[in-house]
């Protein structure tokens, strides 16, 4: 990566790289991304999000596997059907991890 790079470039880049049909967690991204301790700094970026198309901010969920509650692109029902349309099976608003998490954990650098 560029020194020039933002961290948020950074967070950009490490979701971009969940496939279709996992996901990743807050804190997963911010490690991905050079900072395991900013999960915070995570969600504040994917709310800003400036290519939802481009940039899959509906497969990051919470270290539990729970859904954002206010995801910015729809709600947590938008997210849900996002993963769905993936094959990903949403339960009361939960991923089970297990099963569908991005294990690639690779630094985008």
């Amino acid at each position: 990566m560029k020194q020039t790079d933002s961290f948020y470039d950074n967070i950009y880049r490490a979701v971009r790289q969940i496939p279709r049909g996992r996901v990743a967690t807050y804190g997963q991204i911010a490690a991905m991304a050079g900072n395991g301790n900013a999960a915070r700094a995570v969600g504040n970026a994917l709310h800003r999000n400036p290519t939802p198309g481009v940039i899959p901010c509906h497969r990051v969920v919470n270290a539990k596997g729970r859904l954002a509650p206010h995801f910015a692109f729809g709600g947590d029902e938008e997210q849900r059907r996002l993963l769905e349309a993936e094959g990903v099976a949403v339960h009361d608003h939960h991923v089970d991890l297990q099963r569908y998490q991005y294990r690639g954990e690779v630094p985008c650098k």
